[in-house]
């Protein structure tokens, strides 16, 4: 499956954003979808995953209570909505795709998007 990521940009802090990750491909398979960030100089973190029928979700402690992982199965997406944006937030961010449903580690994932960057002023 490929995946392509979208949705990025310059925002201030308290500011929200919705990141959009549309697959294609082999979408017919069921894909669990995940979020992860890499901020400058630092590795790559978990930030949230979602179920192929999207009945469970899980988040990091860091933006748990602020974004909210959403898929439409129908459209072949799934979205990553950002609220209260925080300058710690700042990070390029990944969605990816794995077959072994919701995992936080990112060697479980199969397949990747380019990335989309996400700058929070302060």
């Amino acid at each position: 499956v490929q995946l392509q990521a979208s949705g990025g940009g310059l925002v201030q802090a308290g500011d929200s954003l919705r990141l959009s990750c549309a697959a294609s491909g082999r979408t017919s398979r069921t894909y669990a979808m995940g979020w992860f960030r890499q901020a400058p100089g630092k590795e790559r973190e978990f930030v949230a995953a979602i179920s192929w029928s999207g009945g469970s979700t899980y988040y990091s402690d860091s933006v748990k209570s602020r974004f909210t992982i959403s898929r439409d199965n129908a459209k072949n997406t799934v979205y990553l909505q950002m609220n209260s944006l925080k300058p710690e937030d700042t990070a390029v961010y990944y969605c990816a795709a794995g077959s072994l449903g919701i995992r936080t580690a990112p060697e479980y994932y199969d397949s990747w998007g380019q990335g989309t960057l996400v700058t929070v002023s302060s």
